[in-house]
């Protein structure tokens, strides 16, 4: 799988933040994206910090960019550029040049000038810390209203090929309605396609076309049919049960003439708590990697680090993160 985004990355080459940079998983991800040609890692911090917290654990980070808030050359632009894009929020140069000595929002102000490509950042403080910056300054693109996120889930399948599947929204937005159900199924769609899937999208829900009653199923299954009128190319199919989604002979009985049913590899669940819970159940007992949560929807390719991540994790992600720059 990944094979694939990195000869995408390798014809045309990207640069990505991390803002943690004196981080021993960070280090030793950009050391080993170092030794390839195709992302080029830029590290946010005090360059004599950096250096010899990489000569202490033995990664070589030479040929990295590292960029100091403290130091970096275009300090002043920078903070004019910030209180641009927050002038409805009143923000001073001198809150501003405050703001920016933290490193989420620093590296995230990098990405909006185009110094670097995407962001990686979260190796050791909140999801909000990276969305917020995310949301403020990168901001959604102009088709979307909200920030959603997906996993991939990979594991060997019986063939030899992988199986790899995608989930939305699992982190992200608690309640979603039908109209951000939809977004969050588009967007999910984008990123499962980045990775090879061809997706064959279901709503998921406790009822199987209309085999239970409740607001829930109404929402998913209203859901359902706006996705289908707006993407007529793809196979979208719900509400359904989990069952009907993935076993075919389930799929006869339940939603017979469903060319989604009994063959899903998108998933879009009702809220945050179903997804959350169903994306774990398949990695602790399905055995599948997950990727995630990947954010879609913002201008450029910002991404979230589990603070128990690692340095393999921080390398996968980050070629994830690169490779969705080129679906802006």
């Amino acid at each position: 799988m990944f094979g694939q985004l990195i000869e995408k990355l390798k014809q045309n080459p990207k640069t990505i933040v991390f803002t943690e940079g004196e981080d021993p998983r960070i280090l030793e991800a950009s050391s080993r994206l170092l030794t390839s040609n195709f992302l080029h890692p830029i590290l946010v911090g005090n360059e004599e910090k950096i250096k010899t917290a990489a000569s202490e654990t033995g990664y070589n980070v030479d040929k990295a960019t590292i960029i100091d808030p403290d130091n970096f050359e275009d300090i002043e632009k920078m903070i004019a550029t910030f209180c641009e894009l927050r002038k409805s929020k009143g923000v001073t140069e001198d809150q501003a040049r405050e703001t920016l000595k933290h490193s989420n929002y620093f590296g995230t102000m990098l990405v909006k000038m185009g110094y670097a490509d995407a962001l990686l950042g979260g190796a050791s403080y909140s999801t909000a810390d990276t969305v917020r910056p995310a949301l403020q300054l990168i901001k959604t693109k102009p088709e979307n209203k909200i920030v959603s996120s997906c996993f991939i889930l990979v594991r060997p399948g019986a063939t030899g090929q992988n199986e790899v599947l995608a989930m939305g929204d699992c982190a992200i937005n608690i309640k979603p309605n039908e109209d951000e159900l939809v977004e969050i199924a588009e967007e999910t769609v984008k990123c499962a396609k980045l990775f090879g899937i061809e997706p064959k999208v279901a709503f998921l829900s406790y009822s199987t076309n209309g085999s239970g009653k409740g607001e829930d199923v109404d929402k998913m299954a209203n859901a359902t049919k706006k996705t289908k009128e707006r993407n007529p190319e793809l196979p979208i199919d719900g509400e359904m049960q989990f069952d009907a989604a993935v076993s075919p002979k389930v799929a006869e009985k339940k939603f017979p003439g469903s060319e989604v049913a009994g063959h899903a590899n998108t998933f879009i669940f009702p809220d945050i708590n179903a997804g959350n819970i169903g994306y774990k159940i398949a990695q602790r007992m399905g055995n599948f990697e997950a990727y995630g949560p990947i954010l879609l929807g913002l201008n450029s390719p910002i991404n979230d680090l589990s603070r128990g991540c690692t340095a393999t994790e921080v390398y996968s992600m980050a070629i994830i993160t690169a490779a969705l720059a080129d679906t802006k």
